[in-house]
């Protein structure tokens, strides 16, 4: 379900709400890709499909994951949605505001290869296209090797701080079944106690470790969500990235084809004139003014794409280090405010002590 309001002149309403499923979400992103991505826009990618987890959704299988799996896709899409509308060009589309306004759209099909490990697939497979062109690129332009490069190296980085959030989140949760079990033992010790100050004590200490236990629950789904999701959000984003600088190697390639193609045409020319065959000199002629007009507008498009790269990885870098900033700063108060509760906790122990 979606809620939204907005101020925009190219809406019909200030408001308005309606149903979505997910493959309405991979639809948008693919139509997006399909239009903007050979011009070097950075179109955002939708987040991962969870076979396992719409599984145990529809078959209404109750349990922590599955209700873990519905807030992490709600936030996901949400924060996906919130790209795609920030985008000073993917607002103006008209799928955008179809997709935002209209009461039902037309059921998706062929999204599966946009979902999960799908997406990854498709990124790998355009970029080993780009790695087999026939002719080696040479870069004019220091400044896309040079952001390329980084990009590269950031979604190395990435993906190995995601490997080790997620094996925190994990131990986390391994500290919290630990804790709660703690926490039982100490109570079930308390009321077989026969002295009555022990009994008390243990009694104490359990109350403290099931409130532990809690905040250890509360911790790991804020490493998760805070963190976790931020980082796979970004490696998503790198993906995208890649994609298009990606865009600008495949319209440098067709320029340069092209330039072959009237080379070729040339030669021909240049056969007919010495084999004297008048009757073909006029199509070579034809032929040649034909690739001249389509070398100079594909090289008017490599130029355009390459701007529109440029302006794109700009802001993708302002975007990310905005967002990254507020979202660590935000999950680091958690982490403060959490030492302080685990601090309010021992400290009201140390207040019945005294009692």
């Amino acid at each position: 379900k979606l809620a939204k309001w907005t101020t925009l002149p190219m809406f019909r309403t200030k408001t308005f709400t309606v149903r979505r499923r997910f493959s309405d979400f991979l639809g948008l992103y693919e139509k997006l890709s399909e239009k903007h991505g050979p011009n070097g826009f950075i179109v955002p990618p939708p987040p991962e499909k969870s076979i396992l987890g719409m599984t145990k959704v529809k078959v209404g299988k109750e349990d922590s994951s599955s209700t873990d799996f519905v807030e992490r896709r709600r936030g996901a899409l949400e924060r996906y949605l919130q790209r795609v509308v920030n985008h000073p060009s993917l607002i103006q589309d008209p799928d955008v505001r179809e997709f935002l306004e209209r009461e039902e759209l037309p059921r998706a099909v062929n999204t599966q290869a946009l979902s999960g490990a799908g997406f990854l697939k498709m990124i790998n497979k355009a970029t080993d296209a780009v790695s087999k062109m026939t002719i080696k690129m040479n870069e004019s332009d220091v400044w896309f090797e040079e952001k390329l490069q980084e990009v590269e190296a950031a979604d190395q980085l990435f993906r190995k701080l995601h490997t080790l959030v997620e094996s925190l989140v994990v131990h986390r949760k391994e500290l919290s079944l630990n804790t709660a079990s703690f926490a039982k033992s100490a109570a079930m010790l308390g009321s077989a106690e026969d002295n009555t100050a022990l009994s008390r004590a243990l009694s104490q200490l359990a109350e403290v470790e099931d409130k532990m236990e809690q905040l250890h629950q509360e911790q790991a789904a804020n490493d998760t969500f805070s963190f976790a999701e931020l980082i796979a959000d970004f490696i998503r984003l790198l993906g995208a990235v890649r994609g298009s600088f990606d865009h600008r190697m495949k319209a440098w390639q067709r320029w340069q084809d092209a330039q072959s193609m009237l080379q070729k045409k040339r030669e021909t020319e240049a056969k007919l004139l010495w084999a004297n065959k008048p009757d073909k000199l006029q199509l070579a002629k034809e032929e040649i003014v034909e690739w001249e007009a389509k070398v100079t507008q594909y090289e008017r498009d490599f130029e355009r794409v390459s701007a529109t790269v440029r302006k794109e990885v700009i802001r993708f870098e302002k975007e990310r280090t905005k967002n990254f900033k507020r979202q660590i700063i935000k999950y680091m108060e958690s982490l403060l405010q959490s030492q302080q509760q685990v601090k309010c906790f021992y400290s009201s122990l140390g207040m019945k002590k005294t009692m």
